[in-house]
This record gives C-alpha cells, sequence and structure tokens, in this order.
C-alpha cells in the first residue's frame, strides 16, 4: 500500500490521515435534514388480492359461524393432515443434526438428485444439476422470472390467474400482458388471443397446469397446441406445475417438459400442495434446456439468484428423500378423492342456483363460480356481491377481480364435507333473496 494519505486504496476510497488515524473524506455536501423514502421496487409491489380483501367490509353474521372458503391453504381446517411418513422424515432429519448449518444456495446436492429422479421422465430426464432447491414455489417462480427478464420486457399470463406473477413482475418494471382463458371451454386458453399478445419484447410465457384459480387441467393436445405458439415465436415457457398430479380420477396431466421438443422450460413446483406443507416452505425449479438454448447462461443466472436468499429450509432438504419416496400412494389417492367428492358436492349444489354459472373443475383446489350480474341489480360487481355474502351469511369467497375476472368467484374445496354442504346453502338462500328475472327479456321485446 502507499503511505497513508496519498493515493487511493485498492478499494477506490479516498482516505486521509487524521491523527494517524484513517477516515475517509467527508463529503462536500450533506443533507439538510432526515428524509427516508421507501424504494421504488416496494411501492410497486402490490398484492392483488390483498389490495381488494384488504379494502372490503367484512362483518359476518353474527348469527352464523363463519365459513371461509376464500384461502388456498389446504391445513386451515386440520381435516387434511400431512402423512405420516411425511412427518417422520422431518423428525428423522432434525434427530440426525445433520442439517442444521447451511446447505449450498442451490440445494444440497444429494437432495436435488432425489427431486431430478422423482420428477425425471423418458420424454423429459433431469439431473442433480437441472434442479434448483427454493423456499417455496413461490420463490421458484420468482427466480425464473428474474432470470428471464429486464425491464421493459412483458410476459404472458393467464386471465385470470394467479395474482403472483404480476405481484412480482410490475415490482421489476415488467409488463404483464393477460391472455384469456375461456370458461366454456373449461378455461381452455384462447390460443389466438394469446398469440396476439406477443411481441419483440416478449421473454416469457406463464403457463398454469393444473390451474389456480379455476381448477382446470388441460388435455395433451391442448399443451401441445400452447407449446406450437411457443416454438413459432421463440418465447420460453414458465410452467407454474405447483399442483401437478393432483387431479381427479380419469383425467391426465402430463408436464409441459414431456410434450416439448424445441420449447426451453422451468417448471415451477414444490411439497405445498401435492403434501398438504404449504408452510415448510420447499419448491424447486427444474430446468429443461430444449437444445441447450438456456445453456450455461440462464444456469448461471439462476445460481446467482438464489445466492440472494441462500436457500431453502436445509432440515426439509434432509427430509426430502424420504418425502418423495415412502409416502404412500394411498395418501395421494384419498386427497384427490376428497377435493373431487367436495368439487362435485360444490358444483352439483350451485348449478341449480338461478344466477350462478359454476364451472366443474378437474384437479387442484378450486371451484371457479359465474355470477349473471344481470340478476343481481342490488351489487355493483363480484366485490360488492362477496362483501354482501358475508354481511348475510358469513361465507366467505374470493371475489374474481383479485385475479382479475370480474363478475366470478373462487371457492376452495379443501373445507370438511359438512363445511361446504352448509356454505352452498347458505349461498342459494343468498342468490334466491337477491335474484331478479330480467325485467326485459327478449320475449318481451317481441310482444
Amino acid at each position: 500500500l502507499e503511505p497513508i494519505g496519498k493515493g487511493v486504496h485498492g478499494n477506490g476510497i479516498h482516505h486521509v490521515s487524521v491523527n494517524g488515524s484513517l477516515y475517509p473524506a467527508k463529503a462536500k455536501s450533506r443533507r439538510q435534514r432526515w428524509e427516508v423514502k421507501p424504494s421504488e421496487m416496494s411501492n410497486n409491489t402490490l398484492n392483488p388480492i390483498r389490495a381488494i380483501v384488504d379494502g372490503m367490509k367484512l362483518t359476518p353474521n353474527p348469527d352464523k359461524p363463519m365459513i371461509a372458503l376464500s384461502i388456498g391453504d389446504p391445513t386451515v381446517f386440520g381435516n387434511l393432515p400431512t402423512d405420516d411418513a411425511v412427518l417422520q422424515a422431518m423428525k428423522d432429519a432434525i434427530d440426525s443434526q445433520k442439517y442444521n448449518g447451511y446447505a449450498p444456495s442451490v440445494g444440497y446436492l444429494k437432495s436435488r438428485q432425489v427431486v431430478a429422479n422423482f420428477f425425471s421422465c423418458p420424454e423429459a430426464s433431469l439431473e442433480a444439476e437441472d434442479v434448483i432447491l427454493t423456499s417455496g414455489c413461490s420463490q421458484a417462480i420468482d427466480l425464473a422470472i428474474s432470470v428471464l427478464c429486464n425491464p421493459g420486457d412483458n410476459i404472458l399470463v393467464p386471465c385470470p390467474g394467479f395474482s403472483l406473477y404480476k405481484t412480482l413482475a410490475v415490482s421489476m418494471g415488467i409488463k404483464v400482458k393477460l391472455y384469456n382463458l375461456l370458461p366454456e371451454k373449461s378455461w381452455e386458453v384462447d390460443l389466438q388471443h394469446m398469440e396476439s399478445l406477443i411481441d419483440e419484447r416478449t421473454s416469457c410465457l406463464i403457463v398454469t397446469n393444473p390451474s389456480n384459480p379455476c381448477g382446470s387441467v388441460f388435455s395433451k393436445e391442448h399443451l401441445q397446441k400452447i407449446l406450437k405458439v411457443a416454438s413459432k415465436h421463440c418465447v420460453p415457457i414458465l410452467a407454474d406445475e405447483i399442483y401437478s398430479d393432483m387431479v381427479f380420477p380419469g383425467c391426465s396431466c402430463p408436464s409441459m417438459a414431456s410434450l416439448s421438443s424445441d420449447v426451453p422450460i422451468l417448471s415451477c413446483g414444490g411439497l405445498a400442495k401435492r403434501w398438504l406443507v404449504p408452510g415448510w416452505r420447499m419448491g424447486w425449479i427444474l430446468i429443461h434446456d430444449r437444445n441447450d438454448i438456456f445453456g450455461y447462461d440462464i444456469r448461471q443466472g439462476l445460481v446467482k439468484l438464489s445466492q440472494r436468499i441462500l436457500g431453502a429450509c436445509s432440515i426439509v432438504q434432509g427430509a426430502l428423500e424420504s418425502i418423495l419416496n415412502n409416502t404412500p400412494q394411498c395418501f395421494y389417492n384419498n386427497t384427490i378423492s376428497f377435493l373431487k367428492s367436495n368439487s362435485e358436492i360444490c358444483f352439483n349444489e350451485l348449478s341449480t342456483v338461478p344466477g350462478l354459472n359454476p364451472v366443474m373443475p378437474s384437479g387442484a383446489m378450486y371451484l371457479m363460480v359465474g355470477i349473471d350480474m344481470d340478476h343481481f341489480p342490488d351489487f355493483k360487481n363480484d366485490v360488492d356481491f362477496t362483501e354482501q355474502l358475508v354481511t348475510e351469511q358469513s361465507v366467505f369467497c374470493l371475489p374474481a377481480s383479485a385475479f382479475e375476472y370480474p363478475n366470478f368467484f373462487r371457492i376452495v374445496v379443501t373445507v370438511p364435507e359438512e363445511m361446504m354442504v352448509e356454505a352452498c346453502g347458505r349461498i342459494r338462500e343468498f342468490c334466491q333473496c337477491h335474484y331478479r328475472p330480467r325485467s326485459r327479456d327478449s320475449n318481451d321485446l317481441d310482444q
């Protein structure tokens, strides 16, 4: 180093010698008063669900116990516990005392290999290096968007769709373009509309299958049509597959990667829903790099981004091998059987309610219900409708405006069966009370 007081140290900071000590040179100007403002990123971070729900006046009817059909957490009512094998895997991981330290930011190699083996298939094989473990599926989505997109780019997001995509993208200065799903076609993608949104700044297409909030499951043929559009325009896909394999009997749900010959795919998943442990915060990204399009740079970008948080919970990583390999098939079957039964109860009950149009799901944990607002003149919109439903009947459904899809509401079908039956009865009563026939039907006009 040069003598103190002369020149610049290797860190590029000027120093002066004062009484033989080192002090940074005083800045020429200073702030006149305290002024600490939140960053643009924090100001631009908005969760549409919170924005809408927090603004609602939710005052339940004191004479009726509250039934919340609004929260996508299968553990809320205690009727869907995870399997004993899953709990034992966690206990063993803790007792081993091997997983109390830092893991690599992308996850333990052994844990990544376990996930690779579990999701590998002949059409889309995976190695440990193709897996990045994350703090829940939401962090997986965050990393995937972050590595593919720059400020000013745009991403294509399903509508209705999970609100987190927009929350993350907008905070990063990424534009969101919503492509329509079609309720009359069991929420299939409007392919023409989706393709019309693509331009030279489109850096990612998000496909959620099975769907939150729709509970829909795309057929193999429909997925292939989506891939064809992505291939034609050279747009990579972020496949949100957190509900993979949560599909009703008789319905298949191939992964996007297993059908793709040339479109590179980042598939995001986790333990939260299928294993019924959302609070354990274990997710993953599966890198399906068709034709080496992502290459070294995207992989390295994901590694660097993973270092911002220093990885997923080490204890859950230690338990992963046992969770994935030792959970009995009957546990998955029982969960799906319950969800299907509850969905059918809900669909059948609400199908016969004048003014409501439920769409039968094929998987996940949700059912969407259309409101024919013309028949409910008491209410301005779905938010008003669901707010009043709480006031009168103490049933809380999420207005689909939270998913940018007005005049629908979403029901979570994980509640106990008797609660589902009770809730549907109350919704029926509410609708009968407020339903009005159209005053001027076309028949009236003809006369």
